[in-house]
């Protein structure tokens, strides 16, 4: 498919295509984050993303190098709806390496959006002003991810505290160029600490606490351990004292059974409802 099968409307001041409907913003965050995002960055993208898609959250970015990107990719990799907000008009694919992308998130009914007419440019001038329009289309409030010390994330959650919005941030390395932001807004007091999308949806538990029906031997021990963290098959294998043959064949089971997720080689236990 191409950009142009998707028809370009209009919703009040906003540029938009895909399906643009209340339900997309009821529940609703604002996650942003560094251009040059770190494997610790994308880490926390994915686990924070994959319990926010299973508990219907939909995720806003702003579509740039970076943080941006991955949550809005791990958004469609996971089955969720994802609202891109580009600071150039919807005919002007920028970064260009994200026109893949782009139809994706149309494809999976989630919306991209601008106040710009379609054929626009982008201009540094913008991307502020964009960052004004991923504040006020969240409901849940803004979550950064990595943020340096000037970074443009930043401007973002200022914004968005203006307008009353939850600020969120997840703690870094301290020795990171990138965590300085976040760890400042959490330090200030300005944003709430968080390590899991729990702290942002205020549910009792994303995964329940009743295993799943007829779990047992390796299957049971797999669960376990992936309950306590995301491993990769070897991981697993090695904690188990199993063979990486074994616990692969039993992981490809479990995911067709709907038990388990698997991203960026990575297992995860699936949110069951």
């Amino acid at each position: 498919m191409k950009i142009s099968d998707f028809e370009i409307q209009k919703h009040e001041k906003y540029f938009y295509r895909g399906k643009w409907d209340e339900k997309i913003f009821k529940r609703s965050i604002a996650i942003v984050g560094s251009r040059r995002m770190t494997r610790y960055g994308r880490e926390v993208v994915d686990k924070f993303v994959c319990d926010l898609v299973a508990n219907n959250v939909t995720t806003i970015s702003g579509f740039m190098y970076g943080v941006d990107t991955e949550v809005h990719q791990k958004t469609v990799d996971y089955g969720g709806r994802t609202v891109a907000v580009l600071g150039c008009g919807l005919n002007v694919i920028y970064p260009s390496e994200n026109e893949k992308l782009y139809i994706q998130i149309l494809q999976n009914n989630g919306l991209i959006v601008s106040e710009y007419e379609p054929d626009a440019k982008p201009h540094l001038w913008k991307f502020p002003q964009r960052n004004k329009i991923v504040a006020r289309l969240t409901t849940l409030g803004v979550l950064v991810v990595e943020a340096g010390e000037k970074s443009g994330s930043l401007i973002t959650a200022k914004l968005a505290m203006k307008m009353g919005k939850k600020i969120y941030a997840v703690p870094g390395p301290i020795n990171s160029s990138v965590s300085v932001g976040t760890n400042d807004l959490i330090k200030s007091g300005k944003a709430k600490l968080v390590t899991s999308a729990n702290d942002i949806i205020n549910v009792k538990s994303i995964i329940k606490d009743e295993e799943p029906i007829k779990l047992e031997g390796l299957e049971y021990e797999i669960y376990k351990v992936l309950k306590r963290e995301s491993l990769d098959a070897d991981e697993i294998a090695a904690s188990l004292d199993k063979s990486v043959v074994e616990v692969g064949t039993t992981l490809s089971v479990m995911d067709i059974k709907g038990l388990v997720t698997e991203s960026g080689g990575k297992f995860y236990v699936q949110n069951r409802s």
